[in-house]
């Protein structure tokens, strides 16, 4: 495993499309709900201990090889929005480009062609991780950060939030991040059928509301 190849694959310019997304902060923002530091660190720990475990197990698992037919139905079955679903596989489909670029294995050309119009992207992720010679839980901190980080990125655009105040907010969650990644590596190692299936319905619920709106600054 080389920590420069993890870094690539962690950093927020990794061309993978999430700087479009919000993670459900301009929803949470309209709402009244995120105004300020305290509340996108609240709004960012909640996240992380429900999707962003159920995501980094997905990406773990990925990475470890299981079969990724049965994930990608695993992960649909965990994201009741369609909404979601459908950002999820954008997502996917975006990050594909980028790892099949950087990294280019017959493990991504199989599943591209098995999945055209895209599969989940911690699914993806995973096996990007895998091709890359990364391991679970280098899988499994990746999306567990990026469900932190991009949301903390959309708040500060969204409200002109200190960057500082943003970045500290990550870094206090840094002992939390750590622990949801080691967690979803270890129920990926107990293969699909043991993967946490941790949710946040208010995020599921808004989702929804945001997909219809006719103005907004995010895809999600």
């Amino acid at each position: 495993m080389s920590r420069a190849t993890l870094l690539v694959l962690a950093d927020g310019r990794f061309p993978a499309g999430g700087h479009a997304h919000s993670g459900g902060v301009e929803a949470a923002v309209r709402a009244g709900r995120i105004n300020d530091a305290a509340d996108l660190a609240a709004f960012c720990r909640g996240r992380l201990h429900t999707v962003g475990l159920t995501s980094a197990a997905l990406a773990a698992c990925a990475a470890l090889g299981h079969d990724l037919v049965e994930l990608d139905a695993a992960a649909d079955a965990r994201t009741p929005s369609p909404a979601l679903r459908a950002a999820a596989r954008r997502l996917g489909r975006q990050m594909m480009r980028a790892a099949r670029a950087t990294w280019p294995h017959p493990l991504l050309d199989a599943l591209a062609a098995r999945f055209p119009r895209g599969t989940h992207q911690p699914v993806v992720l995973g096996s990007a991780a895998r091709a890359a010679g990364l391991g679970a839980e280098d899988a499994a901190y990746c999306v567990a950060y990026e469900t932190i980080s991009g949301p903390a990125t959309a708040a500060v655009r969204l409200l002109s939030l200190d960057p500082f105040q943003a970045t500290a907010v990550l870094a206090r969650l840094a002992a939390e991040t750590d622990a949801v990644a080691a967690r979803a590596a270890a129920a990926a190692g107990d293969g699909v059928d043991a993967l946490p299936a941790a949710s946040a319905p208010l995020l599921e619920i808004t989702a929804e509301d945001h997909a219809a709106w006719p103005v907004r600054l995010f895809a999600s």
